[in-house]
């Protein structure tokens, strides 16, 4: 029998994989809550120069005399083409005559300096932020995107070093390291005392946030027959979308940038804690040569499943059968260079990357820069996560009934094409440009999905990338490879 048939025999889908699956979706919830966390965390409030210049008396958010204040706020700084307060300019002295509309002024008067101060920030919607922590505004404001980019080279560098690591060490082990790491980094994420304290943790969060996504999606496929992966892979994909829900609703009433830190992190030590539940793995157990294990957690989820008779008729003997290529090839070894050693892996390759590249600079940059659309940015994430249940849902029914080719093709021409026409909008126009946006990013995330299929079933682990035959990708089981287009495969194996 092959692998798949020793999965039907112990129960495909049955009481284990409903009660695996939801266990691993959970820690999934909270990934938006740190992908796009500085959306809020790093929201730049309205601000101005702090007024220094008139006595010792400053405008707040505790002052009382409204009409006093404005009319400070006017003679202490200039004002920009929208007839807003400057953010980063202010006058060197007092210009009295503003307060006269038809007074002449002298442009030696009216010279200006940075803000030497500090600044005032509008503390109406967000009471604090590493923003208005760390003045990250002005001469600073690059800070903001580098704290950003700091956080997704961690998620890179979480990838390569996480993957490598699930290979050898287990990818239950890594998913509770991961969980651990997670909850520790973004709880001291929140107490940090410095920018570059923060910029730190954020980076070993990112790092975490990989190792949690990659083994879950990994323990996911690998108890899943292959007929259903697609509707785990929605499963997945929608538990990502409701945590941009659980993301716009914490910020709302968590106003407080380093509590809301710590409620998006503490979760992870739940995760930990119930992590040490999960079923390795019995594809790696066996490339590993931990045949007894597997066989072990093999009976252990024919139990569950209601079928310990078929599990108690398994053997070792049938486990060493149904992987024996897998086997086999394990005990090669295996570096990057595979992946661009044959013409047709080498193809395969580079159309993920692109695949991956576009689709993840597309995506966070529409879902970084929320406060441009000129709503309550609340609502535009709520907005954004709504969009992709139907977009979801529609790439479900893509990718099960055209397939994984015609469907990622489709959603990343459409994103291209929304955001291309967003470029000739006006920016008056911002209905238009926000629906424009929304819809893009509903196929970005679309797209997602499929990829996060797409890439599971080419190259499901190091191991099986080059023992595994690749049937008709997107139409699997269906319909049976012509002879002219096995030629290609036979490098891949």
């Amino acid at each position: 029998m092959t692998f798949a048939e020793l999965l039907e025999q112990v129960g495909s889908m049955g009481r284990f994989q409903i009660i695996h699956v939801t266990l691993l979706v959970l820690p999934i919830l909270l990934m938006a809550s740190h992908n796009i966390l500085q959306n809020f965390t790093a929201a730049t409030p309205g601000h101005h120069c702090h007024i220094a210049i008139v006595a010792n008396y400053t405008c707040d958010d505790n002052f009382t005399d409204v009409l006093y204040c404005q009319e400070l706020l006017r003679i202490s700084i200039p004002v920009d083409g929208n007839q807003q307060p400057e953010k980063c300019l202010r006058f060197i002295s007092a210009q009295w005559q503003l307060l006269d509309p038809n007074a002449t002024t002298n442009g030696t008067e009216m010279d200006m300096e940075p803000c030497m101060d500090g600044w005032i920030y509008d503390k109406t919607v967000f009471t604090s932020t590493i923003i208005t922590e760390w003045d990250l505004v002005c001469g600073s404001r690059t800070l903001k995107q580098m704290a950003q980019s700091i956080y997704m080279a961690g998620v890179l560098v979480g990838a390569i070093v996480f993957g490598s690591l699930s290979d050898k060490f287990g990818r239950k082990s890594l998913l509770i390291w991961s969980c651990l790491q997670m909850a520790i980094t973004g709880s001291c994420a929140a107490y940090s005392s410095n920018f570059t304290m923060y910029c730190v943790f954020r980076f070993l969060t990112g790092m975490a946030l990989s190792g949690i996504n990659l083994n879950c999606a990994s323990l996911s496929v690998e108890w899943t027959p292959t007929k259903l992966r697609a509707a785990v892979g929605m499963v997945t994909g929608y538990s990502y979308s409701i945590g941009q829900f659980i993301l716009a609703g914490l910020a709302y009433v968590i106003p407080d940038w380093r509590w809301l830190q710590l409620a998006v992190s503490v979760p992870y030590f739940i995760f930990f804690f119930y992590g040490w539940w999960f079923t390795e793995s019995a594809r790696w157990l066996a490339t590993a040569g931990k045949l007894n294990q597997a066989l072990k957690e093999m009976q252990k989820v024919a139990r569950i499943n209601g079928r310990k008779e078929e599990g108690d008729k398994l053997s070792i003997e049938d486990l060493r059968a149904s992987l024996q290529k897998e086997m086999s090839s394990a005990k090669s070894t295996h570096t990057a260079a595979d992946l661009v050693r044959t013409q047709s892996v080498r193809r395969i390759s580079c159309c993920l990357c692109f695949i991956w590249f576009s689709t993840s600079f597309a995506y966070y940059g529409l879902a970084m820069d929320l406060q441009n659309f000129g709503v309550s940015i609340y609502l535009i994430q709520v907005v954004y996560g709504a969009v992709d249940i139907p977009a979801k849902l529609i790439g479900f029914f893509m990718i099960s009934f055209i397939g994984r080719r015609v469907t990622q093709a489709s959603a990343l021409i459409l994103a291209g094409l929304a955001i291309l026409a967003n470029i000739f909008v006006p920016q008056d126009l911002q209905t238009l440009r926000t629906l424009l946006a929304v819809f893009g990013k509903g196929c970005l995330a679309a797209s997602f999905n499929c990829a996060f299929l797409y890439t599971g079933e080419l190259y499901p682990t190091v191991i099986r990338r080059r023992s595994r035959v690749i049937t008709d990708v997107g139409r699997e089981d269906k319909v049976p490879l012509k002879a002219s287009r096995l030629e290609p495969l036979k490098e891949i194996i």
